[in-house]
């Protein structure tokens, strides 16, 4: 279809008789339109175009509004896919013009508008398909991306999911689906693909960006799904026999001051040190106790971080535990991990632990510490000086 009014979350475009060949001397223009309060995002998913230098003769030029005479926010040719278009509001023009040789494949894109484009910020939230609890649209793909600092990781709670249920002949989700992806594009590795009626388990990111896609069809709606979210903060924790060693770079919590991150009491809060907030604390101080924890002694506390604002307290809080014999540490996200179960007790964050070359070991580490290599030096010392002394006495 060679241009018109499009409507509705979502859609696609493709140039004429795509993906074959595009005619010569064709014009199309396609006018988006999303509901007054939204903006519209457009992606290409592929693009071949005849090229030449100043993009005079095939090209795509895409317009803020619904006319010629709005804003040009880009102007594309030859084989370089576009980057993503978001418009200042909620109209978007896009125009499609071919001269007289030298034709290609032309492009797709899809177009996203209203709750089917969100990209999120906040360190936690919590977001659902198009009209949940009531039955999402038909033929609607949606986008939402999860993009926190970098450093941190992204862990996602499934709260309600229903779907269109597998395909009876290949057992598979072949008609509406959810996938997320480990970055914030389509071509990042795949996390896990769904649909029916689950109750999944949270997942993990490995870096600071997650992207959720619900594909739905012709037919067949049902509830949708219900997410939470929750960013885990970057951080090194490690211990010795006698204290805990905790490290946050600080351009992760950049918004708060020291005293907003606290080991056990506010009276232990964390110190700036280059770009790092760091605490060392005692295992005689700062709300730390002694447990027994399948049947091996360890020293627990609490590192509280609070983001609370004037209207809302938001405090996060870790277990920080130690094995002192082994000077071993690690730590458990606890509250502020599910915002519909704050007191739910999350799983180690060790499991998930990325180990790529030149990454911290962010979530467990082992403590490094000297203390035993400096005793062990200090007796040889004294043992060999005990014995110059014997040996002087005996010469005299």
């Amino acid at each position: 279809v060679c241009g018109g009014v499009l409507t509705g979350l979502s859609g696609s475009i493709t140039s004429p008789d795509y993906p074959e060949n595009y005619p010569n001397n064709a014009e199309c223009h396609w006018v988006i339109q999303g509901t007054s309060s939204s903006v519209i995002k457009l992606i290409f998913v592929d693009f071949q175009m005849e090229q030449s230098e100043q993009c005079n003769f095939d090209y795509v030029a895409i317009f803020d509004g619904p006319t010629m005479g709005d804003g040009l926010l880009s102007h594309h040719c030859g084989n370089m896919k576009p980057p993503e278009v978001v418009s200042s509001a909620y109209e978007l023009l896009v125009v499609f013009k071919s001269d007289f040789n030298i034709a290609n494949k032309g492009f797709k894109a899809y177009f996203f508008s209203g709750a089917c484009q969100e990209v999120y910020t906040a360190v936690k939230g919590n977001f659902s398909s198009p009209q949940y609890p009531h039955s999402y649209p038909n033929n609607i793909k949606c986008r939402w991306t999860i993009q926190l600092p970098l450093g941190y990781r992204i862990k996602v709670f499934f709260l309600d999911l229903d779907l269109e249920g597998r395909n009876s002949l290949t057992d598979s989700c072949d008609y509406d689906h959810l996938a997320v992806f480990d970055g914030g594009t389509e071509t990042a590795s795949l996390l896990g693909k769904w649909c029916g009626r689950e109750m999944l388990s949270p997942i993990i990111s490995s870096r600071n960006k997650l992207l959720l896609v619900l594909h739905t069809d012709r037919n067949t709606a049902n509830r949708g799904f219900l997410v939470a979210y929750f960013g885990v903060v970057p951080m090194n924790v490690s211990c010795t026999r006698t204290e805990f060693q905790i490290q946050i770079p600080t351009q992760s919590l950049a918004q708060l001051e020291r005293n907003k991150i606290y080991l056990g009491v506010p009276s232990c809060p964390a110190q700036v040190v280059g770009l790092t907030f760091r605490i060392h604390a005692r295992f005689e101080t700062c709300g730390t106790e002694p447990q027994k924890r399948n049947n091996t002694s360890v020293i627990v506390s609490i590192l509280y971080i609070d983001f609370s604002d004037g209207n809302q307290e938001d405090i996060h809080q870790y277990e920080v535990q130690c094995e002192p014999k082994r000077k071993e540490a690690l730590v458990n996200l606890i509250s502020g991990s599910n915002p519909y179960r704050p007191n739910h007790y999350a799983e180690n964050l060790v499991e998930s632990q990325p180990k790529d070359a030149g990454v911290a070991d962010i979530y467990e580490s082992k403590a490094q510490d000297t203390s035993d290599f400096v005793f062990i030096s200090i007796c040889i010392l004294a043992g060999i000086l005990m014995v110059i002394a014997i040996v002087g006495l005996v010469l005299l």
